[in-house]
């Protein structure tokens, strides 16, 4: 039976927000295991308000890593923390997933020095994925490595292609590079190196994509160093909330405004849909030899839903 692990420490709602997110998950997914990792009378509070459940259990972390903290420095230290206990119960076997929305820095490095990585892959990779007009597309990677040699370029296209084949069921996912102009020529030393490295490795690879056309869902992974991924994924949530805030104020201003919006109303409800970060819940380290999931730092109970989801469907295609 497959057992995710998750994370009750870290996120900005507290244990309330992910148990409420596990026994929604449960209820979507009867057939898996849920392991709520934190302190066990804190969760064990929280979970008597929701009935008993035998497909969650709990297991004992009574400690957090601080977003503030090093995280090198935090991992070793802190051995009875939620991440480093939640890991740990991966690598003994006990689990085949683990979802946090703690701290970023302490998850990947936690999963590095506990999991290690894939054979042959220099750094795991934060990938998420973002809306678009045709779906959604791969943004890898959007945080994990804010420096990137040309070579990690090159493994976060093909780690990001495997992921779109096995678990989105795209058949050639179109793989393109981050840049500044779609010409080769165009970019760092870095990012003209990595695209030769591209070129040549059998992917679909399709060239260079400036930021104005990620939008349009052409491409199924986007490639990119984390500072470039993470301001592209932070403009792109910021961008959709005031967009969606202006939109309500034009509709709500006069009285035939009012009534469009009214006849428009699903409509509008599913925009906002395709755009609510917390339908995808999270985004997971590739390149690790067990699947982790970051979930947003803010995530309510729907968010951290989705993010079990998104890891029940990529444990499952790994069977």
């Amino acid at each position: 039976m497959l057992t995710i692990a998750v994370d009750t420490m870290g996120g900005d709602l507290g244990h309330s927000a992910v148990v409420e997110g596990a026994v929604q998950a449960i209820k979507e997914f009867p057939d898996i295991n849920l392991v709520l990792v934190g302190p066990s009378e804190v969760i064990r509070a929280e979970l008597d308000k929701h009935g008993k459940n035998p497909n969650i259990s709990i297991l004992h972390a009574p400690d957090v890593i601080e977003p503030s903290e090093v995280p090198t420095t935090a991992i070793r230290q802190k051995k009875e923390s939620s991440i480093v206990v939640g890991l740990k119960y991966i690598k003994e076997g006990n689990a085949q997933g683990f979802v946090s929305a703690g701290s970023t820095g302490a998850l990947l490095t936690g999963a590095t020095l506990i999991l290690k990585r894939q054979q042959g892959i220099e750094r795991p990779a934060l990938a998420t994925l973002i809306p678009t007009h045709s779906g959604h597309s791969l943004l890898i990677d959007c945080g994990a490595n804010v420096d990137a040699k040309p070579s990690y370029f090159l493994q976060f296209g093909q780690l990001g292609t495997d992921y779109m084949k096995k678990c989105m069921g795209v058949e050639n996912p179109k793989v393109a590079l981050v840049n500044i102009g779609v010409e080769k020529e165009k970019g760092s030393v870095a990012v003209k190196e990595a695209y030769g490295l591209l070129e040549g490795a059998g992917l679909n690879f399709i060239g260079n994509i400036e930021a104005r056309e990620i939008p349009k869902g052409e491409v199924d992974v986007i490639v990119c160093d984390g500072f470039v991924g993470n301001v592209i994924l932070k403009f792109m949530e910021g961008f959709a909330k005031t967009m969606m805030a202006m939109l309500k104020e034009e509709l709500l201003s006069g009285t035939m405004s009012k009534l469009g919006a009214l006849m428009a109303k699903g409509a509008f409800a599913n925009l906002k849909k395709r755009f609510d970060y917390r339908e995808v819940g999270g985004a997971p380290f590739l390149g690790l030899t067990s699947l982790v999931v970051k979930a947003h730092g803010s995530s309510d109970a729907l968010a951290i839903k989705s993010a079990i989801r998104q890891s029940v469907i990529y444990a499952r295609t790994q069977d």
